[in-house]
């Protein structure tokens, strides 16, 4: 069983996981499912919640190589090259 949810992303945040997506050959779908389901395997230090905020987690793909930061200018070429790639009328994965 799986549900569907909302979530509103700051543009550069969307075009960060995109990007990353991207890079790793998933899905933004698949990559945003294996950040939540790492977030919750890590345990939480004691007092967490309490207004302290931790990093995000890092992944390492399957084959160990590790994912270049890309800055929004490299970020914003692979958008516009999967947009030229992309069927007229065909609406961008969520």
């Amino acid at each position: 069983m799986s549900v569907r949810i909302t979530v509103d992303l700051s543009d550069d945040l969307y075009r960060a996981l995109k990007a990353r997506a991207a890079l790793s050959g998933l899905t933004l779908r698949e990559l945003v499912r294996r950040y939540l389901e790492q977030g919750l395997r890590q345990p939480s230090p004691p007092g967490a919640g309490a207004g302290r905020r931790r990093p995000p987690p890092v992944i390492v793909p399957p084959r160990g190589v590790p994912i270049p930061a890309l800055s929004r200018a490299a970020i914003r070429r692979l958008e516009e090259r999967e947009d030229e790639a992309r069927p007229p009328g065909v609406r961008p994965e969520a």
